[in-house]
């Protein structure tokens, strides 16, 4: 930038979207390093307040690195989109020099000895990597804490739960302290997060998005990484430097993702939307859920989409008790070594310790039979994406609630039978291996956010995407700021 030009003020910086801020940076129009400046005033500003980054690295050494990608530029050397953009991985994903603690007391100083796939192309990008975001220990549970870093804070209520576990991505989102950033989502960990923040996230395609380098590659087919931002060009911009084959996830799809890169665009009208609800009854539902979701459909019918509410005669109980079944084995599977550890498992949260033995009392005929109830609703999917395009189903069951709770025992006089039931509603996207999308839905009778989840078939990740394009360009939903901005 010419030393003669007024500096940018900060918070029009942190205003602008991931892909305004590039061209920025790559029209020398900005500097990295005023960037940089700008986002770590605003972390410093707000992140004390809810606490969603984490292992943040030192000013000084991240205005270095800055300072290098500004020279880097100068010299004609663009790394890529992401060049000198902040970014913090989520603490579940593996970064060799910032501690990878999933949550957990017991990896407090531990450092993997590669990144992630995700993380290496961001790097590759340009992005400079300037913390964690916070996460549950290990991922589990949809509210953000653990006993290592604390508690994540609603972006719209510093009382209240941001949901989880991408909850630390989902309100740096909100509250501007990232331009754009990694989640990822076994049970609704992007979804339920994003639409209780108003911001988007992609739970893409199983397979669309490496998960790797892993312990186990073959087994591990119910959680993915994926995109989160506050518009979905960012989004999907995100998603074509994540997505794409890697021989080191040998159930990744071929592609290099670049099909995401391209603008979106795409005619809505006539397109089929099923609205689920809360499955013919099978899912409580909060006061006020499904009657803002219901509002905020008539955006989409407004682009010319045909939506009718849908049903499955599918047996859901039955789904239900297939996921925990599944989940529980793959938990158990992971994390059983730190259960025979007795110093190991004293720092494990008892909802891991039922997990793991949930999995163990498990015969291999009931995960095969669990497979096959899977297999079965894939089959029910199938069904209705015959009939439809795409299909519609809350991002929650209910608003965000107390954060000094674990978990919420009951959802409309329902009582909770585990600490994840109160989020059956995001099974159904993942058991299928579908991709779905979530978006704000606007806010209920007591102010606060929800969002919609779209599910589109398989490897329709692009064509989601333009939907959910057309929907962001259309909603009113993100103009509104949290209150703390």
């Amino acid at each position: 930038m010419s030393s003669t030009a007024p500096s940018p003020d900060a918070s029009s910086i942190t205003a602008l979207s991931a892909l305004e801020l590039s061209r920025a940076i790559h029209d020398r129009d900005l500097s990295c390093t005023e960037v940089m400046t700008a986002y770590l005033d605003r972390i410093e500003a707000l992140n004390p307040r809810v606490n969603a980054l984490i292992s943040m690295r030192p000013r000084d050494a991240l205005m270095a690195e800055a300072a290098q990608a500004d020279a880097e530029l100068a010299a004609g050397r663009p790394r890529g989109w992401l060049h000198g953009i902040p970014q913090a991985p989520k603490d579940l994903t593996a970064t060799r020099d910032i501690p990878s603690t999933k949550g957990y007391r017991g990896l407090r100083d531990f450092l993997p000895p590669s990144d992630s796939v995700l993380v290496e192309r961001s790097r590759a990008a340009g992005a400079i990597l300037i913390g964690k975001t916070n996460t549950p220990e290990f991922g589990l549970g949809s509210h953000t804490f653990n006993s290592l870093f604390g508690t994540t804070l609603n972006a719209w209520d510093q009382r209240l739960s941001a949901g989880g576990s991408s909850g630390g991505t989902a309100v740096a989102l909100a509250l501007r302290m990232l331009p754009v950033a990694d989640g990822s989502d076994m049970m609704g960990s992007l979804r339920n997060p994003a639409g209780w923040n108003n911001v988007y996230g992609l739970r893409p395609t199983a397979g669309l998005v490496p998960m790797a380098p892993a312990p186990e590659l073959f087994f591990s087919q119910l959680a993915t990484e994926g995109p989160m931002a506050r518009n979905i060009a960012d989004l999907s911009m995100l998603l074509a430097t994540h997505a794409g084959h890697d021989p080191r996830a040998p159930l990744s799809l071929a592609g290099d993702g670049t099909e995401f890169a391209a603008p979106l665009a795409g005619e809505m009208r006539g397109t089929r939307i099923g609205w689920l609800g809360d499955l013919q009854g099978h899912l409580p539902t909060e006061p006020g859920v499904l009657e803002t979701c219901e509002k905020a459909l008539a955006i989409l019918t407004d682009l010319g989409c045909e939506i009718e509410p849908a049903r499955s005669d599918f047996n859901m109980e039955l789904l239900w008790q297939a996921w925990v079944a599944l989940r529980s084995f793959m938990v158990a599977g992971g994390m059983g070594a730190l259960y025979d550890d007795p110093q190991a498992r004293d720092l494990l949260k008892p909802e891991a310790i039922w997990e793991i033995e949930t999995g163990r009392a498990l015969t291999g005929t009931q995960i095969f039979a669990a497979s096959t109830t899977r297999s079965a609703w894939y089959q029910a999917m199938l069904d209705l994406f015959r009939r439809y395009d795409f299909l519609i189903l809350p991002s929650a069951q209910i608003f965000p609630f107390d954060a000094s709770l674990h978990w919420p025992a009951e959802i409309a006089g329902r009582t909770m039978d585990s600490y994840h039931r109160w989020m059956e509603v995001v099974i159904p996207a993942t058991l299928a291996g579908v991709p779905a999308l979530a978006v704000p839905a606007g806010f209920g009778p007591g102010g606060l956010p929800i969002g919609l989840q779209i599910l589109g078939p398989a490897r329709q990740d692009r064509r989601l995407l333009e939907l959910g394009h057309a929907y962001d360009l259309a909603q009113p939903f993100t103009a509104r700021e949290p209150p703390l901005t």
